[in-house]
């Protein structure tokens, strides 16, 4: 393959910085934004520049910890003294000069710049007209999922459409609702452009259609949008035929994930590159044992969560798949020793056997992670038909998922019961997928206090975090 995650990446080309200066500096080397759109072959790097900033490379991409230790699946786990500032976030004890803020900030910021050069390119003669739109339409998405990410986390934010320049770097914040807009638009345009899929291997990993569409619907969820939501997912996205559940949970996050039926848009790693190309959630969730840093420790409430059993009288397969837990089964055909976490319990999804990725270099994984999957899908699309007051068909997507793990289904009698299983359901099945605390967030005020306890204090119209205060201090638009 892996066009897309093999090319290196011309890091002078797309780098973001609200220092002047440096916008003004000539760039040295081969090349620049203004030669790098002559050709297909060239715009490919700048289009590869936009999928490599969404990868959990380095330490710079930690959604994790906003989606799950500031929720109530997780800890900060690791060392007691190692990254004060996650344990802060953990608490709810956050400023603005919090670093896992600033470094979250600028990690997105700087693939938002990327994908507006690609957007705003001015593309030469070399450059196929239809090419050249379907790699708009990639960059929008990725554009789009960004600041779907931040409006989530930030709220207001400032909505950068245009590549830095002096004349606007410093830029005042939108309203969450004009983000939104924004988001849906860039969507839209995608999903018109983009292909159901692709037939060339060079072209594994590349947003399509269905992705353009469900995160779509995800976006209208979020907004409370439940019609829009339904008919993006019944009238757009299934329609393509493409997708469907894995059958066995667990190959969800084994090495070629991103290849299932159920994967509908999924950031890919490879190992052994140089520069690397590794999953750094490999070394970030595994046990010192195995040369990791065991954070993001689950807790016992989510273990909990699990009480219910299988019609065989068996623990819900998801569970063991999710996490490491003392008697059962860890990655290498050893056991799991609850002595290697703080709380008895350590991720298993996002991290792989030693035959695969040794110790040494245990931050070079090759697993995908899959952002959007169908399982999601059919969740949103329960929750939508509920809050439409259709139980029938929210039914009728839930038990698909329940189905698969092997759960008896009773129809919930009414709206309120309704709700409470898809809430419990959307944890099990998505847990340490890093959405749970923006679940909880959209959920209210009642849902999210009962969950996140004394330390969590309530914001309307929902919990913001801070500014970062870097971005306070130079930008002089907020």
């Amino acid at each position: 393959m892996k066009k897309i995650v093999t090319i290196l990446t011309i890091l002078g080309i797309f780098s973001f910085s609200s220092c002047n200066d440096f916008l003004n500096e000539e760039l040295d080397g081969e090349y620049t934004s203004n030669n790098i759109y002559n050709t297909e072959e060239e715009a490919n790097l700048a289009l590869t520049g936009v999928y490599n900033s969404l990868s959990f490379t380095t330490s710079s991409n930690m959604i994790w910890v906003f989606g799950d230790v500031a929720s109530d699946d997780a800890v900060k786990g690791g060392s007691a003294s190692d990254q004060a500032e996650i344990g802060m976030i953990d608490e709810f004890n956050i400023k603005s000069d919090n670093g896992i803020l600033l470094s979250y900030w600028k990690f997105a910021y700087e693939g938002i710049n990327r994908a507006n050069n690609v957007i705003h390119a001015n593309y030469g003669a070399g450059v196929d007209d239809g090419v050249k739109q379907q790699m708009i339409a990639q960059a929008k998405f990725i554009r789009a999922y960004y600041y779907f990410n931040l409006v989530n986390i930030w709220g207001k934010v400032p909505l950068r459409i245009e590549p830095v320049r002096t004349s606007n770097v410093n830029m005042g914040l939108s309203e969450v609702a004009q983000i939104y807009s924004r988001i849906e638009q860039d969507l839209n345009d995608a999903a018109g452009v983009l292909p159901p899929a692709y037939t060339q291997t060079a072209d594994k990993g590349r947003v399509t259609r269905g992705a353009a569409y469900g995160l779509l619907a995800k976006v209208q969820l979020y907004q409370k949008k439940w019609d829009d939501c339904i008919t993006t997912i019944t009238t757009k996205l299934e329609p393509l035929g493409l997708y469907g559940l894995e059958t066995n949970y667990e190959d969800l996050f084994k090495l070629g994930a991103e290849d299932s039926r159920e994967a509908i848009f999924s950031i890919l790693h490879e190992s052994n590159q140089n520069p690397g190309l590794g999953n750094s959630l490999n070394q970030w969730f595994a046990p010192l044992v195995e040369g990791g840093y065991y954070f993001n420790a689950p807790t016992n409430n989510y273990v909990l969560s699990f009480s219910e059993q299988t019609t065989t009288g068996q623990t819900d397969p998801r569970l063991d798949a999710s996490i490491g837990r003392s008697g059962k089964e860890w990655l290498n055909d050893d056991v799991f020793d609850l002595t290697w976490s703080i709380t008895g319990y350590l991720v298993k999804k996002h991290n792989q056997p030693l035959a695969e990725v040794p110790a040494g270099t245990k931050g070079d994984g090759g697993l995908p992670y899959i952002y959007l999957r169908y399982a999601d899908i059919l969740l949103m699309k329960a929750e939508a038909y509920t809050e439409a007051n259709d139980l029938d068909k929210a039914a009728a997507a839930l038990k698909l998922v329940r189905d698969r793990a092997g759960l008896a289904y009773t129809k919930p009698v009414n709206q309120e019961q309704m709700r409470s299983v898809i809430y419990l359901e959307r944890r099990r099945e998505l847990g340490f997928e890093f959405h749970r605390f923006f679940d909880l967030m959209r959920w209210g005020k009642d849902v999210a206090t009962q969950a996140l306890g004394s330390d969590f204090k309530w914001q309307e119209p929902r919990y913001y975090f801070p500014i970062p205060q870097n971005e306070l201090d130079s930008n002089n638009g907020i």
